[in-house]
């Protein structure tokens, strides 16, 4: 039986003519799954949040010296653009790969007393490169009653061309209604 070492001293002082190629073969292919595998899970949700925010929680001290709505480094899409306050779902995503233009944030939700959920589809956007904060609002006529809250969501963030790229939604969306 030979040893670990006269092993390891065989299989480095052999020429390279003679060692098998097989493991150099398989190299090209493991990378191909690996970054295939890793495309897939590139985009996560680390959070969200759902509340009801008024229109004076988003003034800042610096809209009264330029006039225009301060993010901080936030997306905010509102089903009304043109009415701040209503329910929002504060979504932080993860980025490890490239930036994702053109993608399209679907929400879909329930509203108490009406079983069918209603959904909206925000317009287009880039998910950048890291941990970024998306504030999807149901704003103005969408979401009146500041009491009210969801009966169940779920958030969808679609690539441009349609496949979606991660999913999240809340406990009761994935029960079966009875009735």
């Amino acid at each position: 039986m030979r040893s670990l070492a006269h092993n390891l001293q065989t299989s480095l002082c052999t020429p390279t003519s003679r060692r098998s190629t097989q493991p150099m073969r398989l190299a090209p292919v493991l990378f191909l799954l690996l970054a295939l595998r890793l495309t897939a899970s590139d985009l996560t949700v680390v959070r969200i949040l759902p509340e009801y925010r008024t229109e004076a929680s988003f003034e800042r001290i610096a809209e009264f010296f330029g006039g225009q709505e301060n993010t901080g480094g936030q997306t905010f899409l509102r089903s009304r653009p043109d009415s701040r306050a209503g329910y929002y779902f504060l979504m932080r995503l993860k980025n490890a790969g490239a930036a994702v233009a053109g993608a399209r944030i679907e929400l879909a939700y329930v509203t108490p007393g009406t079983p069918d959920p209603r959904s909206i589809t925000f317009p287009p956007a880039t998910v950048p490169t890291g941990s970024h904060v998306f504030q999807l609002g149901l704003t103005g006529s969408d979401w009146t009653d500041p009491e009210a809250k969801p009966v169940a969501w779920r958030v969808r963030v679609l690539a441009a061309d349609g496949r979606e790229l991660l999913s999240d939604q809340s406990f009761l969306w994935g029960q079966p209604s009875t009735g």
